[in-house]
């Protein structure tokens, strides 16, 4: 197994590189943000590699640090995550950024990579949300902030704001509520189980 390489960049071009290793050039496939990060040949680069070995192909994914690869690892465990929409999704979002959206329940944000249907965003915040914690940002520092919800859901951010909690939680707990209660969910019932949510456990 390939966990990193370093060489002389013969070449970058979208989707990813060719990295001469000691005389042996490696194409390697990378997330727009790792390619960007990337000095101009013939610089010397290093890439973290991930490889995916299958009946008909060696693969090489690379990354710009080991945080870009361990998110790729954790998507790709995700039923129907495959390298493509992986690459897609940390072409689009960095660590720090996914992990924001996925606190949040963005899936709007997440839907902007393509091969990011409304199923699949859906089943990346059920299914990660509990584990971004632990999940390293590396050297990406960008954040996007949480999504504002409309009407109701927005008057109880603002209350909640009040109350001393930071948008990030506050926003991530009412969009939980309201995908547990609906678009309907009046004001008041939304005040009452987002605090429900807040609440030290």
């Amino acid at each position: 197994m390939i966990g990193k390489l370093r060489g002389t960049l013969d070449s970058v071009h979208e989707g990813g590189c060719i990295l001469d290793v000691n005389g042996v050039g490696y194409l390697v496939a990378a997330s727009s943000r790792a390619v960007a990060a990337l000095p101009q040949p013939p610089a010397q680069g290093t890439l973290w590699i991930e490889t995916v070995v299958r009946e008909d192909a060696i693969t090489l994914y690379g990354f710009a640090d080991s945080a870009e690869r361990d998110w790729y690892r954790l998507l790709t465990a995700i039923q129907g995550v495959g390298p493509k929409v992986a690459l897609a999704l940390l072409s689009t979002l960095s660590p720090a950024d996914l992990a924001a959206a996925l606190m949040a329940g963005d899936r709007g944000a997440l839907g902007r990579a393509p091969g990011v249907g409304p199923k699949l965003a859906a089943r990346l915040v059920s299914e990660l949300r509990d584990r971004v914690g632990a999940m390293p940002t590396g050297s990406f520092t960008v954040s996007i902030p949480p999504p504002v919800p409309a009407g109701a859901a927005e008057e109880t951010v603002s209350a909640l704001l009040n109350l001393g909690w930071k948008r990030a939680e506050a926003a991530a707990a009412v969009n939980r509520v309201r995908d547990r209660l609906g678009e309907g969910a009046a004001l008041n019932e939304l005040i009452r189980e987002s605090l429900k949510e807040l609440a030290p456990r």
